[in-house]
């Protein structure tokens, strides 16, 4: 078969950002979180326009901008984090004692994601943990507020999906099969599939063709569809597909370290105290259930050296 490799150098992009609005006050939220309506009721919020977080002119209410990109589709990531955006603003305008207003920006782009925390376009943002080392090493002066974590661990897994009716069981026999794998910042959709499959004696000359399709729900469909014989998506958008019954099994998983979330440079230190306090708080069992979150925990840039390692040793698969 003829190959058709796409490149793996990373690229930057110029693409505009999907800015979603948020809602005009704490109290208008309560559909996404009933325990949110006594906290909300004692601080109201206007609507703001400023990207970081500053006082408004003639009023106490302060603005954070929250970042995020697309992995998955940006309508359900919007649903999935919004809930969780409320419970954040009704504690920090608790303990504070002042309203507190987060507006989520989401961009087309993990180039584009990175762009805006490492330039303080945003003031804190959610990051894979591929895209953290990215945008670290940018600014080294970020600081991570928080881990997502289930059951108290920083480890989730990544998988290694074929159709349900392939004759592929393991990753030794995807020698002269196409692979589907994700963004090429993507932590499991690139660095750490392409680790494993070069650890298992896969590199990428010996796939018939390769592609990266930007995001986990498309390299699962397209695995399921038949239109590549395997594919590296994360296990929570693997499940997801199996419940929807798209014809996908796993032949292979691998530990990645779950997402940080990230204050820019230059956050004022009491809005980096309480938005980490918040995080490490919150205990609302709807929201975080919606983000697939257990709860916060602690970290450190330290956590993510296995990620590095990984981005260091990626010229090797295309060797």
């Amino acid at each position: 078969m003829n190959r058709t490799h796409t490149t793996h150098r990373l690229k930057h992009y110029s693409l505009t950002l999907l800015t979603v609005a948020t809602v005009a006050s704490l109290s208008s939220c309560t559909n996404y979180n009933p325990s949110l309506s006594e906290k909300a009721a004692r601080f109201r919020v206007s609507n703001a326009d400023s990207q970081t977080a500053e006082a408004q002119e003639n009023s106490d209410t302060v603005s954070i901008s929250f970042g995020i990109y697309t992995a998955d589709k940006p309508t359900t990531l919007v649903k999935q984090l919004r809930p969780l955006l409320n419970e954040v603003e009704a504690e920090m305008s608790e303990n504070m004692g002042k309203p507190i207003k987060i507006k989520m920006k989401v961009a087309n782009s993990y180039e584009k994601g990175i762009e805006d925390i490492a330039t303080g376009k945003v003031d804190f943002s959610r990051l894979g943990p591929a895209s953290y080392v990215e945008a670290q090493t940018t600014n080294p002066n970020l600081s991570i507020l928080a881990i997502e974590s289930k059951e108290g661990e920083k480890v989730f897994y990544g998988i290694i999906a074929v159709n349900e009716n392939s004759h592929i069981y393991n990753v030794e026999q995807l020698r002269d099969e196409s692979f589907a794998f994700g963004n090429e910042l993507s932590t499991i959709g690139r660095f750490l599939s392409q680790q494993y499959l070069l650890k298992h004696g896969i590199v990428a000359s010996d796939l018939s063709r390769y592609e990266y399709l930007g995001r986990h729900d498309k390299v699962g469909t397209s695995v399921g569809l038949g239109q590549f014989d395997a594919g590296a998506l994360k296990e929570g958008t693997f499940k997801k597909l199996v419940a929807k019954e798209v014809p996908i099994r796993e032949i292979a998983r691998f530990p990645n370290v779950n997402k940080p979330w990230v204050g820019r440079s230059g956050l004022p230190e009491d809005i980096q105290a309480q938005l980490r306090k918040a995080l490490l708080e919150t205990r609302d069992p709807q929201a975080l259930d919606k983000a697939g979150i257990g709860r916060f925990i602690e970290g450190s840039n330290e956590d993510y050296e296995p990620i590095r390692s990984a981005i260091e040793d990626n010229a090797r698969f295309f060797e």
